[in-house]
């Protein structure tokens, strides 16, 4: 549904929170890895921010030669998986540096940046990547929202940005184990839809959501 009719029982309220996730040049077409649609959702993205009192954003923001770059692994490609630490990463093109025109906010989000409350980097740590908000890839290494919106007595967070399947999605997961509600606004969000299995990394996330009781919106 468009955002005119996220009312009734999904109607804002003081306790809630959007998380708008990764709204950035290079996750958009012509950026260093684009999400199609990635563009068409900033201006619903725009609409919807001032409707909440609580607003975060995350920014992805990777020293050069990153680990999770396939550029730092000699005869690895973008997209192929390896060993890590803290589990298997999917290594991406380079992809907002620090410091780039890529990491930058897409300009048609300029609003909802100067609204936002708290502004989240992550995957700034060379050697572990970082999709969720609440925490790096390892798990234990958190960024501190829980607790910044435990302090603002938020009870829901609503997910919008890129990707639905990864950032996005990851999100979502982790506000849950953190014992908040979770929605996504599946129209301010999209996919990058790698395969998995069966299927792709978009029925990945979906069996999680319900799994987990993120609610699609």
């Amino acid at each position: 549904m468009g955002i005119e009719q996220f009312t009734g029982d999904a109607a804002i309220t003081g306790s809630d929170a959007l998380i708008v996730v990764d709204p950035q040049i290079d996750f958009c077409p012509g950026g260093r890895l684009a999400v199609a649609g990635g563009t068409e959702i900033m201006a619903e993205i725009e609409l919807l921010a001032p409707r909440f009192q609580h607003v975060v954003v995350t920014q992805d923001w990777h020293p050069a030669g990153h680990l999770s770059f396939a550029s730092s692994h000699s005869g690895r490609k973008p997209f192929d998986t390896v060993a890590m630490p803290y589990g298997e990463q999917v290594l991406w093109p380079d992809h907002c540096v620090q410091g780039t025109a890529g990491a930058e906010f897409h300009p048609e989000v300029e609003g909802t940046i100067r609204r936002a409350h708290v502004i989240v980097r992550k995957g700034y740590n060379p050697e572990i990547d970082s999709y969720s908000a609440f925490f790096e890839n390892d798990k234990t290494t958190r960024t501190g929202l829980a607790g910044y919106l435990r302090d603002k007595q938020v009870r829901r967070c609503v997910f919008v940005g890129l990707a639905y399947d990864f950032c996005v999605a990851w999100s979502a997961l982790d506000a849950r184990r953190e014992g908040f509600e979770a929605s996504i606004l599946t129209d301010c969000t999209q996919a990058i839809a790698m395969p998995a299995g069966d299927g792709t990394t978009v029925d990945v996330a979906e069996a999680q959501f319900r799994a987990a009781g993120v609610r699609l919106i």
